[in-house]
């Protein structure tokens, strides 16, 4: 196990390395302002893993992530003010959704597909994950405010998003640090981790995520 553990902290650290991340990205907006936006990765050279990336209506930027590599590494691709390692846990039965991160607790459901959902969906998954298949799908990912699938991220990384489907979000519930964060709302303004946003209509999305390794900064194991 260490041994693996090493070599994905080697492959990790490639300049120019293609590392792939498949699962689910879900952007929520609270009336608090707080926004929302998980992470839910069933393969990724770190293994299956969740993470959380919060900015409070203030602006302040979090992320909860579940190893401090993990934390590491998506620190170096985004922008936070604060990083915290803490236990990351997401389960879904049908159409709910239950995430605990450190003192964050958000329950989400997502309601039937929409035409994009269902154009998105008859795409061929080999297809929809290539990087050039991305870059195409930023062109009509470009009419939404702040959403993009293609860009360049910290450490001189660049990133494609291959989205593979859509469903809407439909009723959230969220707490964190023992505060209620009010009901679901848009996400807007838009966030500000990386070079796109998260839709401003709550949603879940399944995604094949490449990101090319651009800098030196390794990881520490």
């Amino acid at each position: 196990m260490r041994i693996l553990e090493v070599l994905r902290g080697n492959l990790t650290a490639v300049k120019g390395a293609r590392l792939r991340f498949d699962g689910w990205i879900a952007g929520i907006g609270t009336s608090s302002g707080t926004r929302v936006v998980l992470g839910h990765w069933t393969q990724s050279p770190f293994g299956p893993f969740s993470d959380v990336m919060l900015e409070q209506a203030d602006g302040e930027r979090l992320l909860l992530a579940p190893t401090r590599s993990i934390g590491d590494f998506i620190a170096s691709t985004y922008s936070f003010e604060h990083l915290q390692v803490v236990p990351v846990t997401a389960s879904a039965e049908r159409t709910s959704w239950a995430v605990e991160a450190g003192s964050l607790t958000l329950h989400f459901t997502v309601g039937r597909r929409r035409l994009l959902g269902l154009l998105l969906r008859a795409v061929p998954g080999p297809l929809a994950a290539r990087p050039a298949w991305a870059g195409l799908e930023n062109l009509p990912a470009r009419l939404l405010p702040g959403v993009r699938t293609r860009g360049s991220a910290g450490d001189a990384h660049r990133e494609w998003y291959g989205v593979l489907d859509l469903w809407p979000v439909t009723a959230a519930t969220a707490a964190f640090e023992g505060h209620d964060l009010g009901r679901l709302a848009p996400v807007d303004p838009p966030v500000r981790f990386g070079f796109g946003s998260v839709p401003r209509r709550p949603a879940l999305v399944r995604v094949t995520t490449t990101v090319e390794r651009g800098g030196r900064r390794g990881l520490r194991a």
